[in-house]
């Protein structure tokens, strides 16, 4: 198993686009924290990339990476190894990549201009991001085995997670009006981890003008520290799940 991680997170950590990625993550965040005179507001103008840039390249390169890497998981299946142990260790692999490239791209200028808690706060979410994106990606891969539609079906999750789930929500409030939905909102807004990162993060920053409707009811429910671990509990199920259900669809695959 470390055998298979060490050469996955060598593998790409070599990889252009990784390296392109963590050099665009830390330009950025370095021109918003020097273009900014006050660094919690570098910090608020960084927010909307993490939440749009991360789980677009989480989830467009590990699926890509996962069926680029066909040939070679055959030949692990190959060998005397669970494949429970593969699909983990690949798992791991990949999501540590790009943790890692997160961490320098996003982590170490977050850490050097606003070291503190919501700026820790960012930086653990963008870190769950990149992660929960890699499960989601491995999830689609698994499941379709033609690379195109593959390819196709993550681009329209990352569009759904981070565009259409809102306008979604904002319908359905819309719509019912009439009724009393806030506690529906809050059930319905977990199934987000993007908006769920986003209320983690603003609640941290005291600044609910900016979460929208969706973010507002959920602060009237959950602002408080209880809200923040049960937020934060969410998105580790986000990981769980997805790495769960595809590890045993891969398990019963036929290769």
């Amino acid at each position: 198993m470390k055998k298979i991680i060490k050469y996955v997170i060598i593998d790409i950590l070599r990889n252009k686009i990784v390296l392109a990625y963590t050099v665009f993550l830390l330009l950025i965040s370095f021109s918003i924290f020097n273009l900014e005179d006050n660094s919690a507001k570098g910090l608020l103008s960084l927010l909307n990339i993490i939440l749009i840039v991360v789980p677009l390249v989480s989830i467009l390169f590990a699926a890509i990476y996962v069926y680029n890497s066909a040939e070679f998981l055959e030949l692990l299946v190959s060998q005397p190894l669970k494949r429970k142990t593969i699909w983990l260790s690949f798992f791991i692999g990949v999501a540590s990549s790009l943790s890692l490239s997160f961490f320098v791209g996003a982590g170490i200028p977050i850490l050097l201009y606003e070291p503190t808690a919501t700026g820790g706060m960012m930086l653990l979410t963008g870190l769950l991001m990149s992660i929960i994106f890699v499960a989601v990606a491995m999830l689609a891969t698994v499941k379709i085995r033609d690379k195109a539609k593959g390819i196709g079906v993550t681009i329209l999750l990352w569009l759904y997670f981070s565009l259409l789930f809102d306008g979604l929500v904002m319908f359905l409030l819309f719509q019912f009006s009439d009724y009393p939905l806030e506690k529906i909102m809050v059930g319905v807004s977990v199934l987000n981890p993007i908006d769920l990162s986003r209320i983690l993060i603003l609640l941290k920053m005291d600044i609910s003008a900016m979460m929208g409707y969706t973010g507002a009811i959920f602060r009237n429910f959950f602002g408080t520290q209880m809200g923040l671990i049960l937020s934060f509990l969410v998105l580790i199920v986000w990981v769980i799940l997805p790495l769960w259900l595809s590890s045993r669809w891969f398990n019963r695959k036929d290769l």
